[in-house]
């Protein structure tokens, strides 16, 4: 029988049946971070148990940490969680990338940096956006702060239903101006806010395959906003390349990566009537995407209008968001820009939105923010001298962590402000209580930022 690549990772690494349903996966990889860790091991603490692999474990610090430079309060949430952090894995023999480690960063940014994330594994952190890791072929996915304990106790998941499979195939070639984060978008809008619930989906097609590493990275963080379980793509020539870079010292080398070439080559789907579903997308006709509403699947072209209300849903989105139906995107100003996540906070991304930023200013009155992936990007950033471009261009350059993804650490809109993000998530109140957030690629973000409003990038790029 045809298998898929999401069956034959979970197949390799299924231990056991479950007595009463489900299956119990054996474990790679576990990624921890200081805010979803310190009950587990604490959990761990009171039962008297070990970290069963501290080999297979890994510590960041990146949701609550300040990125603007100032000092860490001891005595604040973000200090109390990453002394916290320190004192476990020091206590069960973690590595731990701290907050001035040249190693530090976004967990599902330094996890591939470092070569950590490879075709095949298993992986699993407690934050839903674990599904990014997908990219090289592995079967990644969020777990809840019980499951955590759980990994770090046994190196086991336990896992209550195996999902189904979903293909989709984006075919067609990007035209100047669309990205990764466009098609992702687009495939959200396509299918619905839960339209992968249930399904574990891998992406296929001209359109991926012509993707770079950080896009495959881009589009499988975004799985999890449709409700997938996991996003996957095929490890192939460009996977390998990516985890042959020197910079990668976690990454096997020599005859060990050899080996790893000859596994990867045979992570595939069968035949397309191997997925439980299949779904198309042509990424030819693709504009920029900007989302209008409060989940990902609420989303325009560029250049659109916000349409007429299909549900309660979208009338208490648009009643939210300030937005009345056939408000052009030109309409909506905005007060803040950022560019950074675990979506589009790679150098890569960076890169990009320097190069459409060069020679421009950000509109008066517009705050607008680069805050790097890692360390590591922030260090090769300040090197390529894009620091200097996006500063000279009015952006602030931060330090590596999360920042105004969420409304966590400092870095929040106030109540009835208005941002264009390119993170994943434009939820109630996300970026800060009563925020108002637009889901955009850094080059839309950077178009914005000039204009003062939603702007379609392909305007600056032809002129």
């Amino acid at each position: 029988m045809a298998r898929t690549l999401f069956d034959k990772v979970w197949d390799a690494h299924k231990v056991a049946d479950l007595p009463g349903g489900g299956e119990l996966l054996f474990i790679d990889r576990h990624l921890v971070h200081e805010v979803t860790s310190p009950q587990a091991f604490d959990g761990l603490r009171e039962q008297g148990r070990n970290v069963r692999r501290p080999d297979l474990t890994f510590a960041t610090v990146d949701h609550n940490v300040p990125t603007d430079g100032r000092p860490i309060d001891e005595d604040s949430l973000s200090g109390k969680q990453l002394s916290a952090l320190d004192r476990n894995c020091k206590e069960f023999g973690v590595p731990l990338f701290g907050y001035n480690d040249p190693r530090q960063g976004i967990v599902h940014v330094i996890g591939p940096q470092l070569g950590l994330t490879l075709p095949g594994l298993t992986i699993v952190c407690g934050d839903s956006h674990t599904s990014t890791h997908g990219a090289f072929g592995a079967l990644a996915f969020g777990i809840g702060t019980t499951e955590v304990e759980h990994v770090l106790a046994t190196q086991t998941l336990r896992a209550a239903k195996r999902p189904k499979t979903l293909g989709v195939q984006v075919d067609g070639a990007l035209q100047a101006g669309v990205t990764a984060k466009d098609i992702i978008l687009a495939i959200i809008r396509k299918l619905g806010a839960g339209g992968g619930t249930g399904y574990g989906v891998e992406y296929f097609g001209e359109a991926i395959r012509a993707l770079a590493m950080s896009g495959r990275m881009t589009v499988c963080n975004m799985s999890i906003e449709m409700g997938a379980r996991a996003g996957l793509v095929a490890p192939d020539a460009t996977t390998l390349e990516y985890i042959a870079a020197e910079e990668r010292p976690y990454a096997p080398k020599g005859a060990d990566l050899d080996r790893l070439a000859d596994y990867a080559a045979g992570l595939k789907t069968d035949a397309s009537d191997a997925y439980d579903r299949l779904e198309t997308l042509d990424a030819s006709t693709l504009a920029p995407q900007v989302s209008w509403g409060t989940t990902p699947a609420m989303t325009i072209d560029v250049d659109g209008a916000v349409p007429e209300p299909k549900d309660a849903g979208e009338e208490r989105a648009q009643k939210y968001m300030g937005l009345t139906p056939g408000t052009p995107t030109s309409a909506m100003d905005v007060n803040t820009v950022f560019i950074g996540s675990c979506t589009n906070a790679r150098i890569e991304d960076l890169r990009e939105a320097a190069g459409l930023a060069k020679g421009r200013r950000v509109k008066e009155g517009v705050r607008a923010m680069v805050v790097p992936g890692s360390a590591a990007v922030r260090e090769l950033a300040e090197k390529e001298g894009l620091d200097t471009v996006f500063k000279d261009a009015g952006f602030e350059w931060h330090r590596a962590g999360c920042s105004m993804c969420l409304g966590m650490n400092g870095d929040i809109l106030r109540p009835g402000q208005r941002s264009a993000s390119t993170s994943n998530r434009p939820y109630e109140g996300r970026q800060g209580p009563g925020s108002r957030t637009h889901l955009v690629s850094p080059l839309t973000a950077v178009a914005t930022a000039v204009a003062g409003h939603i702007a379609d990038p392909r305007d600056l790029l032809s002129s």
